[in-house]
């Protein structure tokens, strides 16, 4: 069932309108697929393609931890996820751009 979801996901991948009309990658391109390769448990290849992967879903966990639990270790630790997951977010589409 597993690998059916994951192939359903392989099918379903948006292509980046961004990259189409404008001929460059766009913050946001490699998302998909890194999630794809995490889910197959590809750890390293999805960091690869994609680096600001894990923070985001870690930030995305810790905003909805935060919401139930209302804590400053939470929020903390929420702000400083979400910063880091734009650093890399932001480097990764530089080096991108300098590749091209």
């Amino acid at each position: 069932m597993w690998q059916q979801f994951i192939q359903w996901l392989e099918h379903l991948r948006i292509p980046c309108s961004f990259q189409k009309y404008w001929g460059v990658c766009c913050p946001g391109c490699g998302f998909q697929s890194a999630l794809i390769e995490l889910l197959k448990g590809n750890i390293w290849k999805s960091i690869q393609i994609y680096p600001a992967l894990i923070p985001i879903l870690i930030t995305i966990l810790l905003f909805f931890m935060n919401l139930r639990i209302n804590s400053k270790p939470i929020s903390i630790s929420l702000k400083s996820s979400f910063f880091l997951s734009i650093i890399l977010i932001l480097s990764n589409y530089i080096i991108n751009l300098s590749s091209i």
